[in-house]
């Protein structure tokens, strides 16, 4: 594809595709103990019986919907199909729980629901009655994906022309969905996407992965769906440029996953991949001794050629060798064809990064957050700069105020919160979204990120440390698999750790020790402290794994106490 089409919304886009590739696999999943496909045709035919349905049982424009699925095609189904009616889908966690779920239904006017089994439906239903959803705690309209319901919302039949058309209507400006922050400092907020945004992000991924040539790609999605980059990226962009979505099993079936589907691109947060780093070292530490240097020496010239650096002649004889008896073995556990995995949602230690690359497996590191898109910049897969998430994306105007902090303006900013006019009037000041993340920019325009602003931790000596900068040099550790930092306002600073499986507590602090060597005085953890994993259940995790310090911080005080005696 030589140019991006151009479309007024994201429904019209997708009923566009679906002419275009009647017959093309956009769709597969594990269903009834086989992978099976759904083509784009199929594909707007159920979209538009869901949608003309879904209005029929009393949905109308500006309603909004809470959607709480797995990854599956349901999930772009039925988001499609209220799209194109302009009602607003809400995009709800899986983990959420009734608490979780009762915010979001208090907070955007909730009532109706589609869900995709009974046990989620059951959480929903709590959430209504601790919401008081109209006043009686029953929703207008509950419908689970995995029953006899749903396949009347989609056994229509008729040709999907009158919705299309419908849809076609719709301004880039009227508002596509509500999607919640994952929470981590204080209630989640709802962002207000419109069309114009996820488009605009469209545009820009486009002419980013140019150098890639995809072609005929596929697609392993395991993030959630309702997380902003999955659904802007695997839920519209991808399929819009021909790539078959494939939906993993779950992430317990991941690595069984990629061997069967062997997908060309897939996307990972930084935990992921820190954790397949750790998994490949630690294999390679059983080895031979003369089976790791092969390995050694195999990542010494793939870290040569990352840097740029020139191979001296023997070098360059012996990398194809150790290409095949190496390398393509640690490739062969992604399913051997994958020409890049994009990774974002939080900071990615540049020696992980550069770890993959020099095994052949590109790295595209990006940026962005939920009210941006979310992907604000990226690196071009022909230039990647592995410390940096990339250039702005085009159409992106990017700045630094004077304290550092990312500034964006276009057309991927959203409208502002949902019902909070003082926070939107805060985020969003002359055009500008006030992102809250500190950074640098190079001559380039290469963006690193330092930290959150409001996460920054200045010590008793008044000397700021970035936090996130020293987490994930300790996590990118084969020995660490979780730490926070802490030490606001104290001599020096502290760290909270969570021993990789398989090591012990002198593991942990010879990883230490290897980190302070590598840091400045001031980013030197002084004492740290073993604790239990963080986790999505004990609220420690976000959703999308991301880590919050703040809980972490609370829940174990009284160590952090000990630590700074």
């Amino acid at each position: 594809m030589r140019h991006y089409p151009s479309w007024p919304n994201l429904a019209a886009a997708m009923f566009d595709r679906a002419r275009t590739w009647p017959r093309r696999p956009m769709l597969r999943s594990y269903t009834d103990g086989a992978w099976r496909a759904i083509v784009w045709s199929e594909f707007a035919r159920m979209a538009a019986s869901c949608a003309r349905n879904l209005r029929a049982a009393g949905i109308s424009a500006g309603d909004r919907v809470l959607i709480c699925s797995e990854n599956r095609p349901e999930y772009p189904i039925v988001e499609t199909a209220l799209m194109a009616i302009r009602a607003v889908p809400v995009p709800a966690y899986t983990t959420n729980t009734a608490a979780d779920h009762a915010h979001l239904l208090r907070d955007a006017g909730i009532r109706a629901a589609i869900v995709s089994n009974a046990a989620l439906a059951a959480i929903v239903a709590q959430a209504a009655r601790l919401a008081n959803v109209g006043g009686t705690g029953e929703l207008d309209l509950l419908v689970r994906m995995d029953d006899a319901a749903w396949s009347r919302l989609v056994a229509d039949t008729a040709p999907p022309d009158d919705i299309a058309a419908e849809a076609a209507t719709i301004p880039p400006t009227a508002l596509a969905c509500l999607i919640y922050t994952s929470g981590t400092g204080g209630a989640p907020k709802g962002v207000m996407l419109p069309h114009r945004a996820i488009l605009s992000n469209m545009q820009g991924a486009f002419v980013l992965l140019k150098p890639l040539k995809m072609e005929d790609e596929v697609y392993l999605s395991y993030l959630p769906a309702s997380h902003a980059y999955e659904h802007t990226v695997g839920g519209f962009y991808l399929p819009s440029v021909g790539t078959e979505i494939v939906y993993a099993r779950g992430t317990e079936h991941l690595a069984a996953d990629m061997l069967t589907i062997r997908p060309t691109i897939m996307a990972a947060v930084p935990r992921v991949l820190e954790a397949i780093r750790s998994r490949v070292l630690v294999q390679v530490g059983r080895q031979p001794p003369s089976r790791q240097k092969l390995f050694q020496k195999a990542l010494d010239i793939g870290l040569k050629r990352a840097d740029r650096k020139p191979l001296t002649l023997w070098e360059r004889m012996v990398d194809p060798i150790l290409d095949r008896i190496v390398r393509s073995k640690v490739r062969a556990r992604f399913g051997g064809r994958l020409i890049a995995i994009v990774s974002g949602g939080a900071r990615l230690e540049p020696d992980v990064g550069r770890f993959f690359i020099a095994l052949g497996i590109p790295i595209v590191q990006g940026y962005g957050q939920t009210e941006a898109g979310p992907i604000v910049s990226g690196n071009p897969p022909n230039a990647i700069r592995v410390e940096t998430v990339g250039t702005a994306l085009v159409g992106v105007d990017l700045k630094l105020a004077e304290d550092g902090e990312i500034l964006v303006r276009g057309d991927l900013v959203m409208d502002g919160y949902w019902g909070r006019p003082d926070d939107t009037a805060a985020a969003i000041q002359d055009g500008w979204l006030h992102t809250g993340d500190i950074g640098t920019l190079d001559r380039d325009g290469y963006l690193t990120i330092a930290d959150r602003k409001k996460d920054m931790i200045v010590l008793s000596g008044g000397d700021n440390v970035s936090p996130a900068r020293v987490e994930g040099m300790l996590m990118a550790e084969p020995a660490i698999a979780q730490a926070v930092i802490a030490g606001d306002g104290r001599a020096a600073l502290t760290a909270l750790l969570v021993p990789a499986e398989g090591y012990d507590e002198v593991a942990v602090a010879v990883a230490v020790s290897d980190v302070n060597r590598r840091l400045s005085i001031v980013e030197r953890v002084r004492k740290h402290a073993i604790v239990a994993p963080f986790t999505v259940e004990n609220g420690m995790l976000t959703p999308t794994q991301k880590i919050r310090r703040l809980a972490v911080v609370r829940a174990n005080a009284e160590t952090l106490a000990l630590l700074h005696r």
